[in-house]
């Protein structure tokens, strides 16, 4: 498998990232947060890294994991492609309307998928991965390494899996988690060279580590201050620290 950390040029030496509507140009604030739904100025640099991958002379076939309401089966149906959108129960009630007030509700269909059974084979251009493989962790780290092998049988030869996953990170964040969710201590969280080992049958896999201080924001107006802040402070934080990895691994 060929391996690359996806880093800016000024990664090392200045801020990691522009601001987020540098990133987003052609998507506003409202729009980014409906697929988004949370953190928008870190984990919405997943639009930057990921958009070239849905572009294509024609339609995409696209299937969202861990869907909840949709968000990233909406921005595959409003790039023109088609989608499923699949959670570990049908998500159509939760989902659906959603993509009704974009009025997209004709490119997504929906579908109750066990990310450990995926009943699908070399069928899709494009998997979407986010914010998933820690609560799958919640049955173990063979758990996650399965469910990675499932999205790979998915993919077409040459498919896409597009990912954004919150990261095992520092010692704050551990304890962060544990004080103040109720699910802290529950899920798995992976470090990045877990992670990395996760993809090992993929032929390439390129992806960026990032972010710090956003995952702390109690409310979205403090998330996309402390998310503004990292563009600053994540150049001089260890990889190990930053908390979100978004990258593109191919089958």
């Amino acid at each position: 498998m060929a391996l690359r950390s996806l880093m800016p040029p000024s990664a090392e030496s200045g801020p990691l990232v522009h601001s987020v509507s540098d990133d987003n140009e052609a998507m506003n604030k409202e729009l980014l947060l409906d697929v988004i739904r949370w953190d928008t100025v870190n984990w919405g640099r997943s639009i930057r890294i990921w958009e070239g991958h849905l572009r294509s002379q024609r339609e995409l076939v696209c299937l969202e994991v861990g869907a909840r309401e949709g968000g990233l089966s909406l921005w595959a149906a409003l790039s023109g492609n088609t989608a499923v959108c699949s959670d570990r129960d049908d998500p159509e009630n939760t989902a659906s309307p959603l993509h009704k007030k974009h009025g997209v509700e004709d490119k997504v269909r929906y579908e109750a998928i066990n990310i450990l059974d995926i009943p699908y084979e070399s069928h899709f251009d494009i998997v979407f991965l986010k914010s998933v493989l820690p609560s799958v962790g919640k049955l173990g780290k063979d758990e996650q390494i399965a469910s990675v092998k499932e999205m790979h049988k998915a993919l077409k030869p040459g498919g896409k899996l597009l990912f954004a996953e919150n990261l095992a990170a520092s010692r704050v964040h551990s304890f962060a988690r544990r004080k103040f969710t109720a699910w802290g201590d529950r899920l798995r969280y992976s470090s990045l060279d877990e992670l990395e080992g996760f993809f090992a049958d993929f032929s390439s896999l390129e992806y960026q580590a990032l972010g710090f201080l956003g995952t702390f924001g109690r409310t979205e107006s403090q998330r996309r201050l402390l998310g503004r802040l990292d563009s600053l402070l994540v150049p001089l934080v260890p990889r190990s620290w930053r908390y979100l990895a978004i990258g593109v691994a191919v089958k």
